[in-house]
C-alpha cells in the first residue's frame, strides 16, 4: 500500500503536537519586516511577530514560499515510494498554492495539490482530516473526498479593530462594499467563495458582541463538529468567546495565537472563528 503524506504552508494555524502526531510537513513562508527577511517558522512564539510588527517602520511583507523550496520538499517526501497531498491556504490570500503546483510538476514525486479555499484553523481542519485518514491507511481518492466534505461544512469568520494593515496590504480589495477610508471601524467578514465579504461593522466592543450573539443563535440549530478561534493581540475576547461557544460543542475549542502571515494583513487586536459543521 502507497503511503501518504500531508503538506501544507505556515499559514495554518495549529497545534505543533499535532503537527508532530499526524507527520505533518509545514513548508513555510517569509515576512520581511524593516528590510530583514524572517522564516515564518521563526515567529512561532507566542507574541514575537506583533512586537516586532509593532516596532517596525513599515508594515511587513509577506512572501510564498519558493517553488524551488516545494520541488525540494516533495522530492525528498517521495523517496520512500509516498504519495503526496499538499493543501493550501487560499490562493486569493497568497500566491502558494500556485508555487506549490509549480514545485510538484518539477519534482518527480506524485503531488495532488489543492486549495483549501481558507486559511488559519479553517486550513486545519482540512489537514488534520487529511492526516487522519492518511494514517489510517485510506487511499488519495477516499482522503480527498473527505477533505471536501469538510471545506464544504467549514465557515471562516474573521474580525478586524482597523481596516489599515488590510488597505496597505492590499488586501482591501478582496473585502467587498467597505470604503477603504472607514480605517478605524471595526469589521467581522465572513470567507465565501475565496472573498472577505463583511456582515457586521461599527464602532465599539458591541460590534464584536452583537456579531457573537447572531453566531451562537444559529448554532442551537446545527450540528457543530469543532470550532477553532484564533486571535492577534490579547487573547481576552477569544477566551470570552470560547465560553460562549463551548456549549455548542463537544470537542474542546481551541484557541490559538494566529501566525504572521495573518496578523501581517489583521493587525493588532484581531480573531477569526472557525467552524465545522458535521455532514
Amino acid at each position: 500500500m502507497t503511503k501518504i503524506k500531508i503538506v501544507t504552508d505556515s499559514s495554518v494555524t495549529i497545534e505543533p503536537e499535532l503537527v508532530k502526531q499526524l507527520d505533518i510537513t509545514v513548508v513555510p513562508l517569509s515576512v520581511m519586516i524593516d528590510n530583514v527577511v524572517y522564516s515564518d517558522a521563526d515567529l512561532k512564539e507566542e507574541g514575537k511577530f506583533l512586537q516586532l510588527m509593532q516596532a517596525s517602520k513599515n508594515l511587513p511583507k509577506t512572501s510564498q514560499p519558493p517553488v524551488g523550496v516545494f520541488a525540494e520538499v516533495f522530492e525528498d517526501l517521495c523517496k520512500d515510494g509516498s504519495q503526496i497531498l499538499a493543501i493550501h491556504m487560499s490562493h486569493a490570500l497568497s500566491g502558494t498554492v500556485e508555487a506549490a503546483r509549480q514545485g510538484a510538476s518539477l519534482s518527480t514525486a506524485d503531488v495532488t495539490v489543492i486549495d483549501s479555499s481558507f486559511t488559519d484553523q479553517a486550513l486545519k481542519f482540512q489537514v488534520v482530516e487529511a492526516a487522519k485518514l492518511a494514517q489510517e491507511g485510506k487511499d488519495m481518492e477516499e482522503i480527498l473526498s473527505h477533505v471536501e466534505e469538510v471545506k464544504n461544512h467549514t465557515e471562516l469568520y474573521i474580525g478586524v479593530s482597523t481596516l489599515e494593515n488590510l488597505v496597505k496590504g492590499g488586501r482591501i480589495g478582496r473585502v467587498t462594499g467597505l470604503l477603504s477610508s472607514l480605517l478605524n471601524i471595526r469589521v467581522v467578514m465572513q470567507m465565501k467563495d475565496h472573498e472577505l465579504q463583511p456582515i457586521v461593522k461599527g464602532r465599539g466592543a458591541k460590534t464584536f458582541k452583537k456579531w457573537l450573539d447572531e453566531l451562537t443563535s444559529s448554532l442551537t440549530e446545527r450540528s457543530v463538529a469543532e470550532i477553532g478561534i484564533s486571535y492577534s493581540g490579547s487573547a481576552d475576547w477569544a477566551k470570552e468567546m470560547k465560553e460562549s461557544l463551548q456549549a455548542y460543542v463537544e470537542k474542546p475549542i481551541s484557541v490559538l495565537e494566529t501566525g504572521s502571515i495573518i496578523q501581517t494583513h489583521t493587525g493588532e487586536n484581531a480573531w477569526a472563528v472557525l467552524v465545522r459543521y458535521h455532514s
